[in-house]
C-alpha cells in the first residue's frame, strides 16, 4: 500500500517537488510561480523564524502600543523580503550544486526556470523594499540592519567552508532581537 501511495504522490507532484501546487498563490499568474519558489514565499517558516525574535524585543522595548504595532508591521514586511532575498542569494551561490541533488534540482535557478538576470532583478526589487523598510527606522537601527548584510550573503559560503553553517544562520535569524530593540528604543541594549 505505501509503495502505491508513494507512486501516486510522485505522479501528481509538481516540477518543484516539495512545493504544494494548491497553496495560497495558485491563483496568481503562472509566470510568477517561479519567483514565489525562488524567494520561498510559499514556505512561511523561514520568515517566521526571522520575524519572531524581532517581534519579541519590539514588545519588550516599545514605549507605546502605537509604536509597537507600527514597528511590528515594518518588521513583518522586512522579514518576508529579507528572507526572500537571502533565499535568492543562497540559490545563486548554489545553483550548480543544487542541480546535482534530487531535493533541490527543481529549484528555479538550478532548473533554469529563471535566469540569473531575472533572479538578480528580483533580488534588487526585494533589496529596495527592504531598504525602504529600514530607512523608516531610527539611524542607529539602520546601521544595525546593514550590519547583518554580511551574514545573509555569507551563509551559503558557510555551508562550504565550515561544519556548522547553521550557527551562521542562527546568528542571522537572531539579529532581529538586536534590530527590534534598537528600532523601538533608538539605542543598543544594555548588558549590565
Amino acid at each position: 500500500f505505501s509503495l502505491r501511495t508513494n507512486s501516486m504522490k510522485s505522479s501528481t507532484t509538481p516540477p518543484h517537488n516539495d512545493i504544494n501546487p494548491h497553496s495560497w498563490w495558485h491563483w496568481l499568474p503562472p509566470k510568477l510561480h517561479p519567483f514565489i519558489y525562488l524567494a520561498r514565499l510559499d514556505r512561511p517558516i523561514g520568515w517566521w523564524l526571522l520575524l519572531l525574535p524581532g517581534w519579541w524585543s519590539i514588545c519588550l522595548g516599545a514605549p507605546s502600543p502605537g509604536v509597537m504595532l507600527w514597528v511590528m508591521a515594518l518588521f513583518f514586511v522586512g522579514a518576508v523580503v529579507t528572507r526572500g532575498a537571502g533565499c535568492i542569494i543562497n540559490d545563486m551561490w548554489d545553483r550548480r550544486l543544487d542541480q546535482q541533488i534530487a531535493r533541490t534540482s527543481a529549484r528555479p535557478l538550478a532548473a533554469g526556470t529563471i535566469s540569473m538576470k531575472y533572479a538578480s532583478f528580483f533580488l534588487l526589487i526585494l533589496g529596495l523594499i527592504g531598504l525602504f523598510i529600514l530607512i523608516q527606522l531610527p539611524r542607529l537601527a539602520i546601521y544595525v540592519g546593514f550590519a547583518a548584510t554580511p551574514l545573509v550573503v555569507l551563509y551559503p559560503l558557510a555551508k562550504r567552508v565550515t561544519r556548522f553553517p547553521q550557527f551562521v544562520l542562527g546568528l542571522t535569524f537572531s539579529w532581529g532581537v538586536l534590530l527590534g530593540w534598537t528600532a523601538v528604543t533608538a539605542s543598543l541594549p544594555s548588558f549590565s
